[in-house]
This record gives structure tokens, sequence and C-alpha cells, in this order.
């Protein structure tokens, strides 16, 4: 059956357009039934980000479980990782992040994880798409079985305690001047205090949400303001979260972005040394650069490469044993802790080594050269551009050019209209070529469809 409503992290789209309190509601009755295994009460924890829109759905969503006889607890704004924690912590049958990540506000989403803190198996996700096509009026429960709905305080300190927990008892970040972009999202609350908490001199930017401004010239996929910021103040490193913090990069003290291949370079050097890594090895994704792994190699760590998307690189590490993964884009797994992407939990562990050093985070946080990688983007409005013959002979044209001397990706984003045309290898001006080549015929083939 093909996936009509679930991208590669959840159902996601714009409010209002694709995102409707109509689908909001059915999502919380479908999924609602999917999970309600045994004669328990049932109940499923709610958290969501900062958009305007986030009201709507949690509301339209507290509609459709307690429909169905589901108990909720709502925990409002709080990174995706934290509802993931709480829902296995409160012992609820499932959790709900209400968010769009690292979108805009216009956009919104939902995403599920199951009773154990692990986003849904496509098999889940496929029986929650069927019930959405149904008739729910014979599946609703009797008036005496109908869920309750309730605000759940303290929310905040758990997962600070949790995330602080991480790290060993005596770490502390005394001495360390920290700037963290909070995106004006889900940790705008959060992370700031736990970072004060465990001693440093916190420096709080993006942490003034106003409904409409998340991720807006913010965040990880912004990181501009916090270069500046990081240079403005002499910060010792900058921290920058997306909009539900499950994604991170990381600024060094001349203002230069490390990305998440430096952080999962960097995370996997020390934890071998320490004889923490599970298996000599660690996940990531076909977009990691290969000099994160020519680097690895030659520390005797194989890399694991998976499709794009953080569920993929999760499922690899539990099928195979890994305890480390992520993606260059800053989502960073790591299963001891966690059962989704940290951002905030895998900034901790970075912390620790800038601590352990004791040298700038200019030379902690640079372990290898990536090589040139060319990343475009081609928005387009309708058809299948990938199937265009042009874009077919400009790919096959640009793999024969490259062939020995790098690698090529073409792929269609799992979450908006989007092409993502990627290029990697020695010569930066061939690579920038191919990529435009096919940039060009994607952008002619959009064109003719629209």
């Amino acid at each position: 059956m093909s996936r009509r409503y679930f991208g590669t992290d959840g159902i996601r789209g714009r409010a209002n357009g694709l995102i409707t309190p109509e689908l909001a509601l059915k999502v919380g009755q479908a999924a609602g039934l999917v999970f309600q295994r045994g004669d328990h009460r049932h109940r499923v924890v709610i958290g969501k980000d900062t958009r305007l829109s986030g009201y709507m759905i949690e509301n339209a969503m507290v509609a459709g479980f307690t429909s169905v006889g589901m108990d909720v607890l709502l925990v409002g704004p709080m990174p995706t990782p934290a509802v993931a924690m709480l829902t296995k912590s409160m012992r609820a049958d499932l959790g709900v992040m209400i968010s769009a990540s690292h979108n805009m506000f216009e956009d919104n989403g939902i995403k599920l994880f199951g009773p154990l803190g692990f986003k849904l198996s496509d098999d889940v996700e496929k029986q929650i798409e069927q019930l959405l096509d149904e008739p729910m009026d014979k599946k609703l429960s009797e008036s005496a079985s109908l869920g309750r709905a309730r605000r759940i305080d303290g929310v905040h300190d758990r997962y600070i305690e949790f995330a602080k927990r991480t790290l060993p008892r005596d770490l502390s970040l005394d001495g360390l001047r920290v700037v963290v972009d909070c995106a004006n999202g889900a940790a705008y609350k959060v992370v700031p205090e736990a970072l004060w908490e465990l001693g440093a001199d916190v420096i709080s930017i993006g942490v003034e949400p106003d409904g409409f401004n998340i991720n807006k010239e913010c965040g990880s996929t912004s990181p501009e303001a916090l270069c500046r910021k990081v240079r403005e103040m002499r910060a010792d490193i900058g921290i920058a979260l997306d909009g539900d913090a499950d994604r991170v990069i990381m600024v060094d003290e001349r203002g230069h972005v490390i990305d998440g291949d430096q952080l999962l370079a960097v995370i996997a050097q020390s934890w071998k040394e320490d004889g923490r890594l599970a298996r000599p090895g660690i996940v990531a994704t076909v977009m990691s650069n290969l000099g994160l792994e020519r680097f690895l190699a030659s520390e005797g760590i194989e890399l694991v490469r998976t499709s794009v998307g953080d569920r993929y690189v999760l499922e690899a590490m539990l099928r195979d044993g890994y305890n480390v993964g992520g993606e260059a884009s800053g989502h960073i797994i790591l299963s001891d802790y966690a059962t989704t992407g940290d951002g905030f939990v895998a900034a901790l562990q970075i912390l620790a080594v800038v601590q352990k050093l004791g040298r700038p985070v200019s030379e902690v946080c640079h372990r290898f050269d990536p090589l040139p990688q060319i990343l475009k983007n081609v928005r387009y409005r309708a058809g299948r551009p990938l199937d265009d013959a042009g874009v077919q002979s400009a790919i096959s044209d640009a793999e024969k050019r490259l062939n020995g001397h790098g690698r090529l990706l073409i792929r269609p984003s799992g979450t908006e209209p989007v092409i993502r045309v990627m290029g990697e290898g020695e010569d930066r001006i061939m690579v920038e070529e191919v990529v435009d080549t096919i940039v060009d015929a994607l952008g002619n083939a959009s064109a003719a469809a629209a």
C-alpha cells in the first residue's frame, strides 16, 4: 500500500492545508485504536513546539484520542526527544509530538512514538493510514468509556535531570561560556536552564517564541546569528538546536560552524578511547561526507551507511548493535541514553570532550577535512521531475563524469516538495558543474510540468 500521509518523519505539511483539525482528530482516533492493547486504561503523552497552529492541532488530537477511550497527558512545549523519553517514563501507550521540526511556522506535523519511545515502524504507520480512510462512527467508545485529558506539571525538570545524567556526576561546565540558540522552539526553557545548572556561563538567543518566529533566521538551519553572537560575546562555543531540538549543530570560538559529521567524529573517537562503543563502528547516512568515513577508518572505526532519515539510522543501530549514529544535518542518536535524535544530549557529549581536553573548540571539533560536497535543493510544484527524460540524461552524464572521482546522490525529500541534489568529490569545480547541470534539468522539468 502506498503511503498517503506519512513521510520519512511522521505527517508533515502546511497547517490548515494538509494538517487540518479534521486530519489531526482522525490521526488521534486511528493511532488510539491501533495502540489499545489490553484491558488497562490507555494513555497518550502529547507535546508540541511553539507554532501558533500547535493549539489547534493539540485540541483536535485530544478530541480524537479521548473519543476512542484514551486518556491524554499534555506536557506543552517540549523537545521531541523529551516527549519520547516521557512516553516511556510515564508508561504511556503512545507519544505524540506536534512539530514540523526545522520548517517555518506555516507548517506543522505529527510525530508518533510507541510505548518504548521509538518512532513507529512502516507497518504500524500503514495500519494507522488504513484506519484514516475508514469510517470511525462504529469504532468510537461508549459514553462511559471516554478518555480524560490533563496537563502535567514538572516535566521540564524531568527532562533536565535526564539530560544531566548523561554526563559523569563530577563533570562541570564551570569556566565555559556557551551561547545557545533554541530557534524560538520547543527547547527555549529547558536547555538554557540545564546548561546553567551544569555550571556554564550561558547566553541564550532564540528563546522568545511568539508562535510565528520558530526557525526564523535562527536555529540549526540558520546559524548566522549564533556565529555573530559567539564572536560578539567571545564565547567558547555555540549550540544551535532546531525547532523541536532533535538536531544540533555547533559553532567554535571563531564563529565557524561545526556540522553533524564533525560532531559524530568527536563522539566516535572519544567513545572508542573510553571503551564506550558497543561495536567498533557508527551508523550514518549516504549524505555523510567521505572525509568522515576516511577519518573513522584511520581510527579503526567502521562507518555503516543507510538511507537518509534518522529512523533508518536507528533501525540499523538496533539491528546490528551500534550505539552511535547520526546525520550530517545534526540528528545524532546515542542509544545508550535516547530512543531518538536528541540535539541537547549530543551537545553535552561534545562539551564533555571539550572540558576533558581543555583545548579550543576549533581544535577539538575539527577531526577531518571534508571533501568538497555540493548540496542544492530544487523545489517543484507538480509532476515527477525525476522521471523526465532530460533529467535522466543529465544524471547519467554526471555519473559517467564522476566515475571513480566522486559520488552523486539525488533524492526527493520525504517532508516537502523538494528534490535534493548532492555531489561530492576531490575536484570542487567538477562537482559544482555536474550538480548545476542536474539542477538546471530539474528546473526545466518542473517548469514544464507547471
